[in-house]
């Protein structure tokens, strides 16, 4: 015996643990913290960039169908590489794909912020500013000049800084969703593996319950950020003419991005010290066995190749056992309904409160983040503990669903009721050639647009199509009001800067309340539907059936979702934004049309989504008096769909 040998011999192995065995990056709860923070900071992004998705499309003059896109343009990287990356299982050193992952990510978020130090300061027409007279933008006999140089200014500035701005954030958008494909599923995969069967569902619970109030993160985020003046970092405080109550205000949307990225870069570094595996939580590896010589050897990864190989082969087997599968195919389509449903909500709702109520988008992005999205994840919750408390099986979970839809649906009904119609906008709605005859002599420009309130209550789209030759200002030459306007009431009234409002700001908290309480009863059939699937489809199969679940959770949902919306919302616009002879942004919408449209087509994903629990009700019914099962077996019958777990009970030992 050598002398190393009778060193091995004297040392036991509890008393020289590995130098990696000590380190903090050895342990799987320090992994689990980590994973929850990236989480966190991955989705803020996600959620900011919904927030300011309204804010983008007034600052570069976006249709509400191309910010749509935008919005869902994500999911196209991240549908494509899914599939690839679930493919690649743990045969990749998974915490390093997880951190590539994670600094793509934080590199598409720095990408999206770029247009904001790409382009010139943000141009809005009649600023006092942008001529040096106190008297731009009011009714004017001879305007030739002021019109000319804005059209020369527009040209030769804002044209070429537009043109490159929407293919960088698709490109961003893009990345971002490449970036997050291998942070979940090499993420939750790397936990199971190496907690304790004990300790593995807490710790998932905890990544999952965190990533649940990511997005809420990020809507708050954008209310806080979005209360700064958009180029705050390119001119004084005291240039600064507009307040976020106008509906030219642009706020600092690029800030959050540069925010979550530097979150994202933080919360990756960790994942470039965690070690490729490590020894189970409980000191009980099932992934390595021990050999006669005392030595150990790794068993996992080559009967983990076998079956990724077997699963190749299987694969059209598998997909057709599983599409063919009526009660997976309802609930999944029961879930891309309600998916597409919250795609489009999340995306233009802060948008609808601000119209519909007149309020600012900083507080409308604080009433989701802070209200409907926390409420929704209790009724998730709340889902999953009475599926667990009352023990309900397939058919129950399907009658739960059923009933937390139906009453969703009559919860919902009243929020298209509650709203105003469209304030009265001269020349605009009604529309009308009045105003037209009043500031004909005005020369007016097209492009101009700085709402005022007239004295009589109209609104109109600027002081020159009010007809209004004065203004007042304060010694900061902040204008406080606008006077001698001939269109106003008739006579010489006056004006206040701003719109008049819908006058709907008194329905807020009833609207709000009702959209929470919405939310949190919608979100309660998302657990028992998970479990529908899970229990309606061979054990072999439930990996690849949730994977295809996802799939079209992408494809039909959440990818199409906020562009039908966005161009359900442009079919209300009744003005649309010029600048430099194009047409940007909508500047006014038929509040009545927005909010039916709106708010309609939620219905209509809540009706598609309970024909579908209710026809999971009829063919679980027809299939348990067809199968008649013995006593005691019912539960079983109807908790598995599968012809693989059915053919042993008909063999009779």
């Amino acid at each position: 015996m050598g002398a190393n040998d009778l060193k091995m011999n004297c040392d036991p192995a509890g008393s020289r643990p590995p130098a990696r065995r000590r380190s903090l990056f050895n342990s799987i709860k320090f992994f689990v913290f980590c994973h929850s923070l990236l989480q966190l900071a991955q989705l803020l992004v996600s959620g900011y960039m919904k927030s300011s998705i309204a804010t983008i499309e007034r600052r570069y003059g976006l249709t509400s169908q191309k910010s749509g896109l935008l919005a869902a343009f994500n999911e196209v990287g991240n549908t494509v590489l899914i599939v690839f990356v679930s493919f690649l299982g743990s045969r990749v050193h998974r915490p390093r794909f997880i951190a590539g992952g994670a600094l793509l990510a934080c590199l598409a978020s720095l990408l999206m912020a770029l247009p904001h130090f790409l382009g010139g300061k943000y141009d809005y027409t009649d600023r006092i500013s942008f001529s040096g007279d106190s008297s731009a933008g009011l009714c004017q006999s001879e305007s030739t000049l002021t019109t000319a140089s804005s059209n020369q200014t527009c040209s030769s500035q804002e044209s070429h800084d537009q043109d490159g701005v929407y293919p960088l954030l698709l490109m961003g958008q893009l990345l971002l969703g490449i970036g997050a494909v291998p942070i979940q599923p090499f993420g939750i995969s790397y936990i199971d593996d190496y907690a304790s069967r004990k300790n593995s569902p807490l710790y998932l619970g905890i990544v999952l319950a965190v990533t649940s109030i990511g997005p809420a993160f990020g809507f708050i985020t954008g209310s806080v950020m979005l209360r700064y003046y958009v180029d705050f970092d390119k001119v004084s405080k005291d240039e600064i003419e507009l307040n976020d109550k106008d509906l030219r205000w642009v706020g600092a949307w690029w800030l959050g991005f540069l925010v979550a990225s530097c979150l994202i870069f933080l919360t990756a570094l960790p994942y470039l010290f965690f070690p490729r595996s490590m020894s189970k939580e409980d000191g009980a590896d099932d992934d390595v066995e021990s050999r006669s010589d005392g030595k150990q050897q790794q068993t996992k990864p080559p009967l983990q190749e076998t079956s990724q190989l077997h699963f190749l082969k299987s694969f059209p087997r598998i997909a057709l056992r599983t599409l063919r599968s009526p009660i997976y195919l309802l609930v999944v389509l029961a879930q891309v309904n309600l998916a597409a449903l919250m795609s489009g909500l999340a995306t233009f709702m802060a948008k609808f409160i601000q119209r519909q109520f007149s309020q600012t988008i900083s507080f409308s992005n604080m009433m989701i983040g802070g209200v409907c999205i926390p409420l929704a994840v209790l009724g998730i919750v709340l889902g999953g503990f009475l599926m667990r408390r009352l023990s309900i099986s397939v058919s129950g979970a399907g009658k739960l669903c059923s009933a937390a839809i139906l009453l969703c649906l009559i919860v919902s009904t009243p929020l298209l009721l509650i709203g105003c119609p469209t304030q009265k906008i001269d020349g605009v709605f009604p529309p009308s050639g009045g105003a037209l005859v009043c500031s004909a002599g005005c020369r007016c420009p097209q492009e101009a647009f700085n709402p005022v309130c007239g004295s009589d209550g109209v609104e109109f789209r600027s002081p020159c199509h009010a007809g209004c030759v004065a203004v007042e200002t304060d010694p900061h030459n902040k204008t406080t009001n606008y006077t001698e306007c001939r269109c106003v009431g008739g006579s010489l009234g006056s004006a206040s800067p701003g719109t008049c409002g819908s006058g709907c700001s008194h329905l807020l908290v009833p609207f709000v309340a009702l959209l929470g309480i919405t939310s949190f009863i919608c979100a309660v059939c998302q657990t028992p539907s998970y479990m529908m699937i899970l229990r309606t489809v061979p054990t072999e199969d439930k990996s690849f059936a949730v994977g295809v679940q996802y799939m079209l959770f992408r494809v039909l949902a959440f990818m199409p979702g906020p562009v039908l919306y966005g161009s359900v919302i442009d079919t209300t616009c009744i003005l649309w934004g010029k600048k430099c002879g194009n047409p940007t942004s909508c500047q006014y919408y038929n509040l009545d049309l927005f909010r039916q449209r709106f708010l309609g087509l939620q219905v209509i994903f809540v009706c598609g989504s309970l024909l579908c629990f209710l026809l999971t009700i009829v063919v679980l019914r027809r299939r348990a008096g067809r199968q008649q099962p013995p006593p005691g077996g019912r539960g079983y019958e109807l908790a598995n769909d599968s012809p693989e777990e059915k053919e042993p009970k008909s063999v009779k030992t």
